[in-house]
């Protein structure tokens, strides 16, 4: 619903601008140069979505071997000493709590199709021992601002289509995306630990923000004693480590278990190539809304307004370029992707707009989304203070991507 407001928004507002340049400034070209780009960014959104194909469908292959090999559990068992503090609402053993942590581990592994039915159904169980049935619970709340943070360890969506828009190193977000999304989550999860009387220096919850705070500083500290030559070089070199790492772990686990690996690959990559293939008309639709409304000029009004404010600062203007991203990823997550799209194509894949877009992509995820189906699944009605604790969240992801896309691309 808000997508289709968003969309309808675009064309509204991009006519009423090119109405304004053609009869106060004579710009007898704009509306030429509107219909020019619907063709081109449909042409673009269909380009995109086929070159996906091939790319999407290995990582979802990837992906199918780590879920059949049991890595989902084994991240659960990993993490459920601290879940277990951070909801202590609800009772020992309960089956929410096995929903919980695999949703969020899915969440963190990038498996989205498998994320999604566990988390609709840790909300009806949580709804189950909720006391008052149109309320949010306060285990809801905390579970609602841990998927809305974006946690994930594995952007493989944005390398995808890093990867397809022709930048040199695809993954060379990976370690800013994941000081980002850990700084989000941190952040949430501390919020509504104090709104919720938890205690944050519980030893398993100190462990984790510690360990997470530890890895972030000595990250910046590392990077910044280097040239950026060599924030390239190192840390492109252990994302793509650290990935391969997590491909043949996935592949010795799942041997481990007896699973036929190739059968496993394939029913991933067939996954993976109905993704691409079903996307097609929302990238489309995405794009042409984006592409009608930075022709018309509304795009640059828009962003020469934030970047003029932000120059009274003296502060530097290249993160305004990025923002778009940022303002829509809390709305609609295809919109957002649409927004990344379109500054790696105006600006380049390799340009700081372009990863910076990439980095605020990966950093946070659709929080107004979250919130409408998974408290819709359960006829919650009052979701009291998700929304403006899940948006806090969504600032801190911002505010730490600008941070890393500076401090790791110049």
């Amino acid at each position: 619903m808000v997508l289709n407001y968003i969309w309808i928004a675009f064309f509204l507002i991009a006519f009423v601008v090119a109405l304004v340049k053609l009869v106060f400034f004579g710009d007898v070209n704009v509306f030429t140069e509107i219909m020019n780009s619907t063709y081109e960014s449909a042409r673009t959104g269909f380009e995109i979505s086929l070159g996906l194909t091939g790319v999407l469908s290995l990582w979802l292959g990837v992906m199918k071997i780590g879920e059949r090999g049991g890595m989902i559990e084994l991240f659960s068992r990993a993490v459920a000493p601290l879940f277990s503090r951070l909801f202590p609402d609800i009772p020992k053993n309960h089956p929410a709590s096995g929903s919980i942590l695999m949703n969020l581990s899915a969440n963190m592994l990038g498996l989205d199709n498998a994320a999604t039915p566990f988390g609709l159904k840790a909300m009806q169980e949580l709804q189950e021992i909720n006391l008052r049935k149109e309320e949010a619970s306060n285990p809801m709340i905390m579970f609602l601002i841990l998927n809305a943070s974006g946690l994930t360890l594995i952007p493989v969506t944005i390398m995808v289509y890093r990867a397809q828009l022709g930048a040199a190193n695809p993954a060379d977000i990976f370690v800013p995306i994941m000081i980002a999304t850990f700084s989000s989550t941190v952040i949430g999860m501390i919020a509504v630990c104090l709104k919720q009387r938890i205690n944050i220096f519980n030893k398993a919850i100190m462990g984790f923000v510690l360990s997470i705070a530890i890895l972030i500083i000595g990250t910046i500290i590392l990077f910044r004693s280097m040239s950026q030559e060599q924030i390239n070089i190192v840390s492109g070199l252990a994302a793509n480590i650290f990935l391969f790492t997590i491909i043949v772990l996935f592949i010795v686990k799942a041997l481990r278990r007896k699973i036929n690996i190739f059968d496993a690959f394939i029913d991933g990559a067939k996954e993976g190539f109905k993704t691409a293939v079903t996307i097609i008309p929302f990238l489309i639709a995405i794009l042409v809304g984006i592409g009608v409304f930075r022709a018309s000029g509304a795009m640059d009004f828009l962003m020469e307004g934030l970047r003029d404010m932000v120059a009274l600062t003296g502060l530097d203007t290249r993160w305004v370029d990025g923002m778009p991203t940022a303002l829509m990823k809390p709305l609609s997550g295809s919109g957002a992707r649409g927004m990344m799209i379109d500054a790696m194509q105006t600006f380049g894949a390799d340009s700081f707009a372009g990863r910076l877009s990439s980095v605020l992509q990966g950093a946070t995820d659709t929080t107004f989304y979250i919130v409408a189906v998974y408290y819709g699944a359960v006829n919650i009605k009052n979701s009291r203070y998700t929304v403006p604790y899940a948006l806090l969240a969504d600032l801190a992801g911002i505010i730490a991507a600008i941070f890393v896309a500076y401090l790791f691309f110049g």
